[in-house]
């Protein structure tokens, strides 16, 4: 987190509420994270992200097909006959 403090206030609704966007940003929280409660022995709350989006693909740009590309000899072929 930065040097300042972080202030902000949300509203419970039901069981939801909505995390503040300058808490969000300062996290970098997005949609699909985890989030862990909990609750201190002095009744305040302690949160911290504990899974972000991520795997296989989660920097994946995309192929833009400026490059030839051939999946005999630039991927791997494992369980694949030599033939």
């Amino acid at each position: 987190m930065s040097g300042d403090d972080v202030d902000a206030v949300s509203t419970v609704q039901g069981t939801r509420t909505v995390i503040p966007t300058r808490v969000r940003r300062e996290l970098d929280i997005e949609a699909g994270d985890r989030l862990r409660w909990h609750l201190e022995s002095d009744d305040r709350i302690r949160v911290e992200v504990v899974t972000q989006p991520g795997g296989t693909f989660a920097k994946f740009d995309g192929y833009d097909r400026t490059e030839p590309t051939d999946a005999t000899s630039d991927h791997d072929t494992w369980g694949c006959d030599d033939t």
